[in-house]
């Protein structure tokens, strides 16, 4: 671990682990979403990478460095450490491709501090299958024009590993609220009518919390909405961050620090303890709901990890528009923009408007 409590600097060995030359032609080798290794894409030579455990949890409480790093709008200029050329980057991408030479290599963030990643959940689907799978998606959008779907030629894509941490922690929640029986009654006019019996309750509940996942994207980002289609991700699916495994891809640096992402960890956690103490509430007095008043939770043994997850990126144009759209690289799946046929969604209301007629006058 680091001087900030977070993992050892992923800036270190930058040559010998992102420059993997090819044995067999001399080429940069690129991390292979189907072998799991580095592969020449000029010969094809493939080479394995050396087994990794999956990432390990550090200690929040621990880790000095807790503050944002927002570099979304700063330039940095990176020296190619194989043929020495100077290029200009986005100050949040810590992988990129010398345009002179083709060298992978890990970019420092000079004069920056930044925790490394602990881990990567690593590409399975490469981008000939994330087209196969994006057809399919849009061959099924029913409200699509046919003529953007026949038109809907992805663009090259670009595989981007996106920051996210992950919490973990010990909670225990003091709660009040309620809890109703469903009963039926016969009115005056000797009708039978259905009210709910509530009785107040309160109580405890204890609850572990595996892997809660927080973006490290600015929020303010335009882009932001899209990279979340691409979820949910299988965290526990990691390895130990090497090099390698980010080898001819984009890799963006965190913009959400680890304080911040805590903060908003703890918005979606109330979320999911609440639900679990409805659901309790129901179940330790045989009810048929419940409400939830108020909750107090305190958190323990809170751990967390920062991981790069696989999403394929690109997009394609209709009526002079560009819709974008992103598929898992663990997983396949696709989500994104389509265009809208007015016609489609004319049928559709008719089709559902005929529906309900018909059974309102047969019932």
């Amino acid at each position: 671990m680091d001087e900030f409590g977070g993992y050892e600097d992923v800036r270190v060995k930058t040559i010998e682990e992102t420059d993997k030359k090819c044995s067999a032609c001399g080429g940069v080798l690129d991390f292979d979403p189907k072998t799991g290794g580095l592969k020449c894409p000029y010969c094809g030579h493939t080479q394995e990478i050396s087994a990794s455990a999956s990432a390990e949890e550090a200690d929040f409480n621990s880790a000095e460095e807790k503050g944002n790093c927002d570099w979304g709008t700063e330039k940095k200029s990176v020296i190619c450490k194989s043929c020495g050329a100077e290029s200009v980057y986005d100050a949040l991408a810590i992988s990129n491709v010398c345009p002179y030479c083709g060298s992978n290599q890990v970019m420092e963030a000079r004069g920056e501090k930044t925790l490394a990643p602990g881990g990567v959940c690593v590409f399975k689907v490469d981008s000939k299958q994330a087209g196969d799978n994006f057809k399919k998606w849009i061959a099924g959008k029913w409200f699509c024009p046919s003529a953007a779907k026949e038109r809907a030629q992805p663009k090259s894509f670009t595989g981007i590993y996106l920051p996210y941490w992950t919490f973990d922690a010990d909670t225990k929640s003091r709660y009040e609220g309620e809890y109703g029986h469903y009963r039926t009654r016969t009115t005056k006019d000797n009708k039978k009518e259905t009210y709910t019996e509530w009785h107040s309750t309160k109580g405890s509940h204890a609850e572990f919390i595996d892997d809660q996942l927080v973006s490290g994207i600015d929020p303010k980002r335009k882009d932001t909405s899209i990279w979340s289609l691409a979820e949910p991700f299988d965290t526990a699916d990691n390895v130990v961050y090497k090099p390698e495994y980010v080898a001819g891809f984009v890799a963006e640096r965190y913009s959400v620090g680890l304080k911040d992402g805590w903060e908003r960890a703890k918005v979606f956690i109330a979320d999911r303890l609440r639900g679990s103490i409805q659901r309790k509430i129901v179940q330790d007095n045989h009810a048929d709901t419940s409400n939830v008043r108020s909750v107090s939770t305190t958190y323990q043994n809170v751990k967390y990890k920062y991981l790069l997850l696989p999403v394929w990126v690109s997009a394609f144009k209709y009526n002079d528009k560009t819709y974008q759209f992103v598929v898992n690289g663990q997983t396949g799946k696709v989500g994104g923009q389509t265009p809208i046929s007015a016609v489609r969604v004319g049928i559709a209301i008719a089709i559902v408007a005929a529906v309900i007629g018909a059974i309102w006058y047969f019932s």
